[in-house]
């Protein structure tokens, strides 16, 4: 079989779109068709429909995506695997995590991981849960860390830290002075959230459905800065991740509201590409990442 007719298939079918296949293997639109119309010919076999700009897989289409898909995946494997073996004399790690971790958690990991590894060089990059898992499937970062677990067939995840959520407020809020703060004296108070799909949206909008509490939602931010900042700004109180107020909250910008019963909390992940090569100095990093998961864990116990 000609892999390169068979990858310019691959791609096209993977988009979905032969402009876009074009465009990845750098070759011209008709050079995409040609090929693909090659492979056909070759097998005497249908695999591609066209409806006008869309491209529809026949069942034989289908089965052979399939295989070109682990075809193709072997050979990032490949590449990657011989570029790990490049890269260990300087020491390469790229990582990819949710804006939460990666702020707020990732800091405390790798800055005395870096000072014992002073040649590394790492690159952290703060993308959407989604685009993360996206990545590590295409194997085009080496570990991420996310907000939740989204199953993907060729990425796996590990749980690493449950935190605590708080809800805060300014320290001149009128909840801060009550002696025996309720659930319910939260009702009618103007609620800063963060945006609809996020974790903390999902986990606000729980609370206030099994307290039966009406909400007054005055702000939605996409930022946990920000929403730190409208708190001590005195626009509200909102539900965040104790390591994200705790700066603020050290320095008296913002309170914690002592609300009776369980702890609210919120789960985060590592993960990597199933398959993954994992070369010394990664191998290295990750038990760091558990090591400081049970330093955290027990620092929160105490606390």
């Amino acid at each position: 079989m000609n892999l390169n007719q068979l990858k310019i298939f691959y791609l096209a079918a993977r988009r979905k779109n032969l402009s876009l296949a074009a465009r990845e293997l750098n070759i011209t639109q008709p050079a995409v068709t040609k090929g693909i119309q090659r492979l056909q010919e070759f097998y005497e076999i249908k695999l591609v429909n066209r409806f006008g700009k869309k491209l529809v897989l026949t069942d034989a289409g289908k089965a052979l995506y399939q295989v070109a898909e682990k075809i193709f995946d072997l050979e990032i494997q490949a590449e990657e695997s011989i570029r790990e073996f490049q890269e260990q004399k300087k020491g390469y790690i790229h990582i990819q995590a949710s804006e939460s971790f990666g702020a707020y958690y990732l800091p405390s990991i790798l800055n005395p991981f870096i000072k014992d590894h002073h040649y590394l060089h790492i690159s952290v990059s703060i993308l959407p849960t989604e685009t993360v898992v996206e990545n590590l499937a295409n194997l085009k970062t080496d570990i991420g860390f996310i907000s939740y677990e989204l199953a993907h067939k060729k990425v796996v995840h590990q749980e690493i830290l449950e935190d605590r959520l708080i809800f805060i407020a300014h320290p001149d809020s009128g909840l801060v002075a009550r002696q025996h703060l309720t659930f319910m004296d939260l009702a009618g108070q103007p609620m800063i959230v963060h945006e609809k799909g996020s974790v903390p949206a999902g986990a606000i909008e729980k609370f206030l459905h099994d307290h039966h509490i009406s909400a007054c939602i005055s702000l939605e931010l996409s930022s946990n800065r920000a929403i730190i900042k409208a708190v001590a700004d005195g626009l509200g109180i909102a539900l965040v991740s104790r390591k994200v107020a705790e700066e603020e909250m050290r320095s008296g910008a913002i309170v914690a509201l002592p609300l009776p019963g369980p702890f609210m909390t919120r789960r985060f992940y590592l993960s990597h590409h199933k398959d993954k090569y994992f070369s010394p100095v990664l191998k290295s990093l990750i038990q760091r990442v558990k090591q400081w998961s049970a330093e955290y864990h027990g620092h929160l116990a105490i606390r």
